[in-house]
C-alpha cells in the first residue's frame, strides 16, 4: 500500500543510507502540476514497491519549469532492485500522461552533516537546493568545504530568523555537494540574499574562505515548494 503525506521528509533519519536527488524539466507551471498529480496517481494505485524505499518526495521549482525528486533509500541495492522490477512501468505511465519530460540527472548522495536547532518545530515553506560542483573528484575536499560552511554558519553574527535547517550531502562520485536548506518562506531566503555580504552570510573572514574555496567549479541556487510526499502504507 502507498499513502500520501503532506509532511516534509526527515533528512536526518538514520535509516536512510542512500538519499537520491534528481531533476525533471517539464516546461510550465501547468505541466508541473500535471506531472505531480500523475506521479501521485501512478504510485497510489500500486503497492509500495520496495521495503528499502523509505520515502519519495516531489517539489515544484519556483522557476515554473522544474520538478525536484528526493527518494530516501536504505541502501543502493534496494534502488537497483526497484529499477529492475518496478521503475519502468511508472515511468511509462507518467510519460504517457505528460509527454516530453526531460530527465536532467539522477545523483546519488550520502548525508554528511546537518545544522538544525533543537526543538524547532517550524514547517518549511520553501526548500532551497544549493549545489556546488568541484573541478575533480575529491571526497576530502567535499567534506572540507562543508566543514568550512558550517563553521561560518556557527559564527554568523547576524543569522536570518527565517532559516530552519541545512542538510549537507556528498555525491558518491566525489564531484558535488548538495545543501538541502529549509526556510520558513521563499521571501525569507530572498531577504537573506539581499542582506549585506555575498550570499546568505555576512562579510566575515570565515564566509570569505567559503567563497574563495579552492577547486570550486560552480554553484547553483534553486527554490522549491514541497508538493507531494509518498510513504509506505
Amino acid at each position: 500500500m502507498t499513502r500520501r503525506t503532506d509532511d516534509h521528509p526527515d533528512l536526518t533519519d538514520p535509516r536512510v543510507g542512500a538519499p537520491f536527488f534528481s531533476t525533471w524539466r517539464v516546461g510550465t507551471p501547468e505541466r508541473q502540476r500535471e506531472a505531480a498529480a500523475t506521479i501521485a496517481r501512478t504510485w497510489e494505485r500500486r503497492d509500495w514497491p520496495a521495503t528499502g524505499l523509505l520515502g519519495y518526495h516531489v517539489y515544484a521549482g519556483h522557476d515554473g519549469s522544474t520538478l525536484l525528486h528526493h527518494s530516501q533509500w536504505a541502501d543502493e541495492p534496494a534502488y537497483e532492485a526497484f529499477v529492475k522490477t518496478h521503475r519502468q512501468e511508472r515511468v511509462d505511465e507518467v510519460d504517457t500522461a505528460v509527454p516530453g519530460i526531460e530527465r536532467v540527472r539522477l545523483d546519488r548522495y550520502r548525508r554528511y552533516r546537518s545544522a538544525t536547532q533543537d526543538g524547532d518545530t517550524r514547517v518549511p515553506g520553501c526548500v532551497v537546493i544549493v549545489e556546488v560542483e568541484f573541478e575533480s573528484p575529491d571526497p576530502e575536499r567535499q567534506r572540507a568545504w562543508v566543514d568550512a560552511v558550517l563553521e561560518a554558519l556557527e559564527s554568523e553574527p547576524n543569522p536570518h530568523p527565517g532559516g530552519i535547517g541545512a542538510h549537507f550531502h556528498l555525491s558518491t562520485d566525489g564531484i558535488r555537494v548538495l545543501n538541502y536548506a529549509e526556510w520558513e518562506t521563499a521571501q525569507a531566503h530572498i531577504d537573506a540574499l539581499a542582506a549585506p555580504g555575498d550570499g546568505v552570510g555576512s562579510a566575515t573572514e570565515l564566509w570569505k574562505r567559503v567563497q574563495e574555496f579552492p577547486g570550486v567549479k560552480g554553484s547553483t541556487v534553486s527554490r522549491y515548494e514541497h508538493v507531494l510526499g509518498l510513504l509506505p502504507g
